[in-house]
């Protein structure tokens, strides 16, 4: 990284890159050269996109998936199935999931799972909403794809708890993911395992 007093716009670019994840000092300053040095067409492209994510992505009205109008797009996909949804804790999770071409059903986002040690209880969660959609009567299977580790099984158990009674199947993902692994960082064909060997809760 340079010595060389930088003019502000630039250095606060830099401090503004570093706050990133992965992104260190130089990595940072390398980017805003870059940036510097690109059209000015493509570097306020970047920005406006950066806005736009901001300003136009919010939850899925019925799942918390990312999306930019009132439905997701797999919420309003007429060719999905319904009456299965998969639960997870993050809209990384159901990207994940969604590349291995294996889930038909629809989605319902945790946004996050219970850890009493950060404060976070179900409150904290969308399982209310989960359950409301459950009861709305469609529901034959809800598939638990939390992290296979202490706080995803914590909140899966949770989960089952609420389903009592209500005659729906659920199942969990297979343990072609290994104990503590995450979602997000598994390869297609631990998920691709996970999902077909799902069983019965």
């Amino acid at each position: 990284m340079t010595d060389v007093p930088l003019t502000g716009p630039l250095q606060r670019l830099i401090d503004e890159l570093k706050k990133l994840p992965g992104v260190g000092p130089r990595s940072a300053e390398r980017i805003a050269f870059h940036l510097l040095k690109a059209d000015k067409a493509e570097a306020l492209a970047l920005a406006e996109s950066v806005r736009d994510i901001k300003e136009k992505i919010r939850p899925c009205s019925r799942c918390y998936n990312l999306a930019d109008g009132e439905l997701c797009s797999i919420c309003a996909d007429h060719r999905r199935d319904q009456s299965q949804i998969v639960v997870v804790e993050q809209p990384k999770d159901l990207i994940s999931l969604e590349s291995t071409g294996l889930v038909n059903g629809v989605y319902h986002v945790l946004m996050g799972h219970i850890d009493a040690l950060e404060g976070l209880g179900p409150e904290d969660l969308t399982i209310g909403a989960l359950i409301e959609r459950c009861r709305g009567g469609d529901v034959r299977e809800v598939v638990l794809a939390t992290n296979p580790n202490l706080e995803g099984d914590t909140t899966a158990l949770h989960i089952i708890s609420l389903l009592q009674g209500m005659n729906i199947k659920t199942t969990r993902l297979a343990r072609g993911l290994a104990p503590g692994a995450q979602i997000e960082y598994a390869n297609r064909s631990m998920l691709e395992e996970a999902l077909r060997g799902r069983r019965e809760v």
